[in-house]
């Protein structure tokens, strides 16, 4: 008997499931080296507009990002995220509250499709969800809710809720942090955090107290001085062992103490965090000048549902 050599057939499903398994490897390996340098750095980005990369070693690892804007500067305007309902319309009209809802975008994405200079995301929000890196909610383009009194371009589209604590922009460029769930009457740009960090002068989560659920984290905080014309844009770095591991809110409060501020209100942290500046090319995509960690990922820009952003003229 003749034998004959058969050529095996590839295994075309152990192929696709090696790829598929592989992918959430390649995709952290490359963000992890487009994250920014652990090195310090300060640059004018406009005019008005400061950004300060601070780095610590102590007591971990950590990369803070600092954007110092004097609302005194001419043509600085804020800019928070319109409800569904008011981007369609294009109008401001007075009527009753109702918590509308937003379309989920990335900071990135705010920053192309309002032509806003820089931007930070917003407030809390739902639904969401983080289970791997293709099963998420939300995605580009769903609805979501935001939790706080939110308010864009005049218009109240989310209404107060209790121990959501606002920032708010009035007509005179004036920022406030009232200490309350609600923005004063003349306010134009408002969104809301879930705590004052820092309440004249004072600082409102007890520094010396050690707490075991005030974990490391990433940290989003908006800042005034008394005045309300100097405004601070607060993000550290976190969940990513080694280059940066993030702050508790202990080590936050602490931290925009040393930082001379008069009031202070914690904002959307983890995944959620991401720092956006337009690139001045109009052709140019706009930079992320953090490292987020949408679903684990380094350099990943998480959907949500609203943002803070300033016009430059």
């Amino acid at each position: 008997m003749q034998w004959r050599y058969i050529p095996k057939t590839p295994n075309y499903c152990f192929i696709v499931g090696t790829i598929l398994l592989s992918l959430p490897i390649l995709m952290y390996g490359w963000g992890h080296f487009r994250r920014p340098p652990r090195s310090e750095t300060q640059q004018e980005l406009f005019r008005g507009i400061v950004y300060q990369r601070l780095i610590e070693s102590k007591p971990r690892p950590v990369i803070i990002h600092i954007v110092t804007i004097d609302l005194n500067t001419p043509g600085i305007k804020p800019f928070v995220t319109p409800d569904i309902e008011n981007l369609a319309k294009n109008v401001v009209q007075e009527q009753e509250i109702i918590d509308n809802e937003t379309k989920a975008r990335t900071t990135s994405e705010f920053v192309e499709e309002f032509q806003v200079k820089l931007a930070i995301n917003g407030s809390y929000f739902y639904p969401f969800r983080e289970v791997t890196p293709w099963n998420y909610y939300p995605h580009s383009g769903d609805k979501t809710k935001v939790l706080g009194q939110t308010i864009s371009n005049n218009k109240i589209y989310t209404s107060q809720k209790s121990s959501w604590y606002v920032l708010c922009f009035d007509n005179n460029n004036q920022a406030q942090i009232p200490g309350g769930e609600e923005c004063p009457k003349n306010t134009i740009q408002g969104l809301a955090g879930d705590d004052v960090l820092v309440f004249q002068g004072k600082p409102k989560i007890n520094i010396y107290a050690n707490s075991s659920t005030d974990k490391p984290y990433s940290r989003v905080v908006a800042a005034t001085d008394k005045a309300g014309k100097k405004l601070w844009l607060v993000l550290v770095d976190g969940k990513q062992p080694l280059y940066s591991e993030g702050f508790t809110k202990r080590e936050l409060t602490q931290f925009m103490t040393k930082l001379g501020v008069y009031n202070a209100i914690n904002l959307d942290g983890g995944g959620s965090t991401t720092l956006v500046v337009a690139n001045p090319d109009k052709e140019g995509k706009p930079k992320i000048l953090n490292a987020p960690t949408h679903t684990k990922i380094p350099m990943r820009d998480r959907p949500v549902a609203n943002h803070l952003g300033f016009y430059i003229n």
